[in-house]
């Protein structure tokens, strides 16, 4: 290249060192920026999710606490929180904290609510929080727990685990778990060898030295044996604290009498009940009918605060609630076959709430009845056990009752607990021709006070980061 070339064309080079010159710095600094960025997005991340372990090291704390003390809610303070907690790393130093706000059980609950909240000091403006469910499962978790070999006949639907101590032939649909705590079996019905949890819907379950096959056709969920026992006999020592709460805070009464059989308790929807003594009872069926015929006036009380009424006598109980949540129990301790109390059913018993808001528990040391007289279309919304005998309804043929021998349908909202196998209706037709049993997926939560449980440790119900 010449020189005049160089001389004539200097200007314009220049312009282009200085434009290409522009350019790189452009982009030089556009990388260092994006550099920047990456960099304060990486710690920000860092950050926030060190902030998301502190937090759930804040509910991890507060389950070792509630297994050292089931009963604080409070941190081992006095007040009401939130608890705040420094946090440090492997080597002691404090790089951050959580803070705690803990939500009791309600009445006769175990369900605790643990709000932790995670935050790093190096910057302070991050944070993450995480809400945990805790409870420790009562009895009322199954739809249906019994001591006893079972059989779920072909139609039957039911929602809510199932679990029994002996065998369960199952024929209708369950959309949860049915477990049981016999690995194998002999079905008394048909005098078979059968796996702890069975079906003889086609193709029938084999025999146990067979294949069996999962059955989500009957099994929705599956089936599991064997499995630990539902403890019947420990209700007894449940019984024991809950008269203790009854005569402490709540409502106690002894016999109801000599020439007496029991007491009527009627609930109200003003947080009341109606208590009345049973004089006579129906005759029909050799005194199995379970039928009031005349009973004394009635008094007036109040539902307890702690919700626990205790009664040393048989009980018939109808009526409806609105808001309360309260369990019934009727025994006499200590346990002595020849004194266990009966419960019987023979009038609707309600909710007006199905949220979890009404709840109520029915405990009876040996049967709860539904009798002969009992209601056409009965309705029990109310959480079942029987810790020694059956929930059911005696078998009542023609000669019993013309009228009341065969009733149409039985709708129970709730759950059932029996020592011996239950049943409504019976193969010849008599009894409840159409059988509703819908599990309370509430009671799983928020089961009725003091209802017994079956573990003493709290389990995870539900983990949700809520920021």
């Amino acid at each position: 290249m010449n020189k005049k070339y160089l001389k004539n064309n200097s200007g314009f080079i220049l312009i282009q060192v200085i434009i290409f010159a522009s350019v790189a710095v452009y982009i030089l600094g556009a990388l260092v920026g994006w550099a920047v960025i990456n960099i304060k997005a990486s710690k920000s991340s860092l950050d926030s999710e060190q902030a998301l372990q502190i937090a759930e090291a804040g509910i991890d704390y507060y389950r070792w606490h509630l297994a050292h003390a089931p009963a604080d809610f409070m941190d081992d303070t006095a007040t009401s929180g939130p608890y705040i907690h420094n946090f440090a790393d492997k080597v002691g130093d404090i790089i951050g904290t959580f803070s705690l706000n803990i939500t009791p059980p309600s009445l006769g609950s175990t369900l605790v609510t643990i709000q932790s909240t995670g935050k790093v000091n190096a910057n302070p403006d991050i944070f993450r929080t995480i809400k945990v469910k805790l409870a420790k499962p009562s009895m009322a978790k199954y739809a249906v727990a019994a001591n006893a070999n079972m059989r779920f006949g072909a139609g039957t639907e039911i929602f809510g685990p199932i679990h029994s101590n002996g065998g369960i032939r199952f024929d209708g649909l369950a959309h949860n778990i049915v477990s049981s705590n016999k690995p194998t079996y002999i079905d008394t019905d048909d005098d078979t060898n059968e796996y702890g949890v069975y079906t003889t819907i086609s193709p029938r379950d084999p025999a146990p030295d067979g294949t069996l096959l999962e059955r989500p056709d009957v099994f929705m969920a599956g089936r599991q044996f064997p499995l630990p026992p539902v403890d019947f006999n420990g209700i007894t020592a449940d019984l024991a604290l809950m008269k203790a709460d009854a005569i402490a805070n709540g409502f106690w009464q002894g016999s109801s009498g000599s020439g007496k059989n029991g007491y009527h308790l009627t609930l109200k929807t003003n947080n009341t009940f109606d208590l009345r003594k049973v004089k006579k009872l129906i005759n029909d069926c050799s005194g199995t009918a379970w039928s009031i015929d005349t009973e004394d006036s009635d008094t007036n009380y109040p539902i307890p605060a702690n919700g626990i009424i205790f009664l040393e006598d048989n009980v018939w109980v109808d009526g409806q609630i609105n808001g309360s949540r309260l369990t019934i129990i009727a025994a006499v301790l200590p346990d002595d076959v020849a004194t266990r109390k009966n419960i019987t059913i023979n009038n609707d018993l309600l909710y007006t709430n199905y949220d979890g808001t009404d709840v109520i528990g029915l405990i009876a040391q040996n049967n709860i009845n539904i009798g002969l007289r009992s209601e056409d279309d009965l309705k029990i919304d109310a959480a079942l056990i029987a810790q020694k005998g059956r929930v059911g309804r005696y078998y009542y043929s023609s000669s019993c009752s013309s009228t009341y021998y065969k009733r149409d349908k039985i709708t129970l909202y709730g759950m059932i607990g029996t020592a011996l196998r239950y049943g409504f209706s019976y193969t010849d037709g008599t009894g409840y021709q159409i059988r509703n049993l819908n599990y309370d997926a509430n009671l799983l939560y928020a089961p009725p006070p003091s209802f017994p449980l079956t573990s003493d440790q709290y389990v995870t119900l539900s983990w949700e980061e809520v920021k």
